[in-house]
């Protein structure tokens, strides 16, 4: 990435509460267009990076660049640049989805530039996030996936550079989970929309990330796409194939050119074949695991120097 590029750069990030540190010296950047996953356990300091990079909270030290601005400092002009879409709200059940978008569309107009114009209109965006029939609809008479949907309506009514999605389809069904996940590829197609989204799902972190990050301790362990992650970390394909009634199963780091010299060497006798590539969950557990072994390995050593 160059520079020119960059929507978010965070360099040696690091908050305490106390005399607890959550985040150490977290540091990463992301692209113009690009979708990150911010994955981890609980307690691993998700939320807190997350209200960092959005300016509801103060951090401790370290140096935080969103869209060009310290997002401590960020003003009003800033901050229509951002989108935030909540895990949920409740409010505004009596109004209708239409009238709900266009009252707030309208604080975002005087942030219009020659390169965005500011905000959606609201039925262009009613019909984006697929919520046409229910236009004139009043919010509380909306499904859980048709809600959500106005949830991220709501956070990209100011047509924002960058959005945060936490845990975005927390409670859907797969019928609405599915869907929601059209709708944001839908919106980062064109590369015009940079996401960061916090979620605990690993298939939905596959299937909309260009990157995912593990956070673990208040620490990153990872970072890469999750093909890169699985193959540092697992490293090894299974393949399994039955020839003349037999079964056999193979560990390869190779699996494309171990399958071609397979058939290579029998043809038509191999049979059921199956290759069994390293799956997110595999990466993922590998490496909160192997984090939290480290992590003890380390509380002991300083107990022993304490001694």
């Amino acid at each position: 990435m160059t520079s020119g590029q960059v929507v978010l750069d965070v360099d040696g990030l690091r908050m305490r509460y106390g005399t607890t540190d959550v985040l150490h010296d977290v540091t990463f950047q992301v692209g113009h267009g690009e979708v990150l996953a911010l994955l981890g356990p609980n307690g691993a300091g998700k939320t807190t990076t997350i209200e960092i990079l959005e300016g509801f909270r103060l951090r401790s030290g370290g140096r935080v660049d969103v869209l060009g601005t310290d997002p401590a400092h960020g003003d009003e002009r800033w901050r229509a640049r951002v989108g935030v879409v909540l895990q949920s709200w409740r409010d505004h059940g009596k109004w209708r989805v239409r009238e709900l978008l266009a009252h707030l569309g309208s604080h975002y107009r005087s942030y219009s530039t020659a390169l965005i114009e500011r905000p959606w209109d609201a039925d262009e965006l009613i019909a984006a996030v697929g919520l046409t029939e229910q236009a004139d609809k009043k919010i509380r008479m909306l499904s859980g996936g048709q809600r959500r949907r106005l949830d991220v309506a709501v956070g990209i009514v100011g047509r924002p550079e960058l959005v945060f999605m936490d845990e975005p389809t927390a409670g859907l069904d797969p019928v609405a989970r599915r869907e929601f996940h059209e709708l944001l590829h839908g919106l980062t197609v064109e590369g015009r929309t940079t996401i960061l989204l916090t979620t605990h799902n690993l298939d939905e972190a596959e299937k909309l990330a260009d990157r995912i990050m593990i956070l673990h301790g208040g620490r990153i362990v990872a970072d890469g796409t999750a093909a890169e992650l699985a193959q540092r970390i697992v490293g090894q394909d299974q393949v399994s194939w039955t020839r003349d009634g037999q079964r056999f199963t193979q560990s390869t780091t190779e699996s494309t050119k171990f399958v071609f010299e397979l058939f290579t060497q029998h043809g038509e006798s191999i049979a059921d074949l199956d290759v069994s590539r390293a799956s997110l969950e595999d990466t993922y557990l590998s490496l909160v695991g192997q984090a939290e072994s480290d992590r003890h390995s380390t509380t002991k050593e300083w107990d022993e120097v304490a001694r």
